[in-house]
C-alpha cells in the first residue's frame, strides 16, 4: 500500500524528554536499499524548535506507523510488508531500539497500531485486507499471537476505491476499541476486553460518516464527550458526539480541511489527526496542498477552520503533537524532510520553527514517555 492515498495513517513518533529543552523522537517510514533502513531517532529544541537526526534506532523494513507502549519501554511498529506484521521493540537507555519479534497482524497491509492504556495488547488495522486483531503483550515487551481477529465487509460508492473493506486505524478507548474503515464508510465499534484481548461487536456496531468519505484516523477529545476523523477521501473532517458509556458514535458535521479557493482539490487528501492536549484544538494534514489545517472547537463540539498552515514539507502523511502543547512535528514522506511548528496557546496557529532534510519517505512521528 505504498502510495500516498492509502493509510497513519502512517506515523512519525516523539519520544523521551533527554533534557528540559529537548524532546527525542521516533520516525517511523518507508525503506528502500540505499535510503532509509528503519525506524530513526530525532531530537526537538523546545526552546528554538530546531531538529536534529540522531541516527538508526532499529534496522526493520517498512516500519510505517509506530506506537509507544504507556510505560515508556516498549514500542511497537506496524510492518507494512508482504503478509503485514506487528514488531515489538525495548527502548534502550541510549535511545536505541532492540528488536524482540514480530507476529503476524493476521491480514495483509497493516498500516497502524495502538497500545491499550494497559498497556496489555497492542491492536493492528489492515489496509488491504479490511481486517483488525488484538495481539497480547507479554510482560518483557514482545507479542503473542493474535488473540483477536476481525475480518470487516462491506463497501462504498466509490467504486474505484471502495470495492471492499480498507481498515485504515484502530484505537482504543475506555472499553471499546474504534477501527475507521475507509471503504465501507465506517468507524466500527467494538467491545474489547482488555485482559482477554478479545474484540465483540457493539450496539450499534460502527459510526458512519459521510457517503465516499473514506475515514482514515480518529481523535478523541481529551475531555470526552465528542471524536474528529480525517475524511481522507473528500479533504474533510467529520465531528461526532461520543457516547463512552455506550461506545456510539454520532456525526453532527463534516467540514472541508481545504480553505475554499485551493487549486487542485481533488488532488488533495487528509492523512493525519490529533486533538490538542488543551481540548481546543484539533489538526488534520492535507496531502497535496501540503498543509496542517488548524480547526476551533466550540462547546459544541463542531469546528471551525482558522488556518491553513504551510506544513513546510511535501506529502506531510504524519505529525505529533509534544506533550506540553507547545509544539508540532511533521513528516514530509515525498520530499524526505522533517518540520517543527510552534503552536500558538491562545489561538492555535502554527509558525514555522525548524527543518530537517536527508531522513527517507518519514510517514509517522511519536513521542514517547519521559525519562
Amino acid at each position: 500500500m505504498k502510495k500516498h492515498l492509502a493509510l497513519f495513517a502512517l506515523p512519525l513518533v516523539l519520544a523521551t524528554a533527554a533534557s528540559a529543552a529537548t524532546l527525542e523522537f521516533y520516525v517511523g517510514a518507508y525503506t528502500k536499499p540505499g535510503g532509509n533502513r528503519g525506524i530513526e531517532r530525532g531530537s526537538l529544541d523546545t526552546t528554538t524548535g530546531d531538529i536534529k537526526l540522531l541516527g538508526l534506532a532499529a534496522e526493520t523494513k517498512n516500519p510505517s506507523f509506530l506506537a509507544v507502549h504507556p510505560g515508556g519501554k516498549f514500542l511497537y511498529a506496524a510492518i507494512e510488508d508482504s503478509g503485514g506484521a506487528v514488531g515489538a521493540f525495548t527502548v534502550e537507555k541510549d535511545g536505541t531500539l532492540r528488536h524482540l519479534n514480530n507476529e503476524s497482524a493476521k491480514g495483509s497491509g497493516n498500516c497502524h497500531v495502538f497500545v491499550e492504556p494497559g498497556g496489555r495488547a497492542v491492536l493492528a488495522a489492515n489496509y488491504n485486507s479490511g481486517s483488525i486483531a488484538a495481539l497480547p503483550i507479554r510482560d518483557d515487551g514482545s507479542v503473542v499471537p493474535a488473540s483477536s481477529f476481525v475480518q470487516h465487509t462491506g463497501t462504498g460508492p466509490n467504486a474505484a476505491r471502495q470495492k471492499g473493506p480498507h481498515a485504515h486505524s484502530i484505537y482504543v478507548n475506555g472499553a471499546f476499541a474504534y477501527a475507521c474503515d475507509l471503504g465501507t464508510d465506517d468507524i466500527f465499534i467494538y467491545r474489547f476486553d482488555a485482559a482477554k484481548g478479545t474484540l465483540a461487536p457493539n450496539d450499534p456496531p460502527s459510526g458512519k460518516v459521510p457517503p465516499g468519505s473514506g475515514p482514515r484516523h480518529l481523535a478523541f477529545h481529551p475531555k470526552g464527550g465528542f471524536a474528529y476523523v480525517c475524511d481522507e477521501m473528500t479533504s474533510s473532517i467529520t465531528a461526532l458526539t461520543h457516547d463512552a458509556a455506550k461506545g456510539t458514535l454520532t456525526a453532527i458535521q463534516t467540514v472541508s480541511t481545504l480553505p475554499a479557493d485551493a487549486p487542485d482539490a481533488g488532488k488533495n487528501s487528509t492523512a493525519e489527526i490529533f486533538c490538542h492536549p488543551n481540548g481546543k484544538f484539533v489538526y488534520v494534514s492535507n496531502r497535496g496542498h501540503n498543509s496542517i489545517a488548524v480547526f476551533a472547537i466550540a462547546e459544541d463540539g463542531k469546528v471551525t477552520l482558522v488556518q491553513n498552515a504551510p506544513a513546510n514539507v511535501k506529502i506531510p502523511r504524519g505529525f505529533a503533537i509534544s506533550p506540553d502543547g507547545g509544539w508540532l512535528v511533521a513528516a514530509g514522506q515525498d520530499s524526505n524532510s522533517l518540520a517543527s511548528h510552534k503552536i500558538d496557546p491562545a489561538t492555535g496557529k502554527l509558525t514555522p520553527a525548524g527543518k530537517v532534510d536527508g531522513v527517507g519517505a518519514p510517514v509517522c512521528v511519536v513521542f514517547a514517555a519521559a525519562k
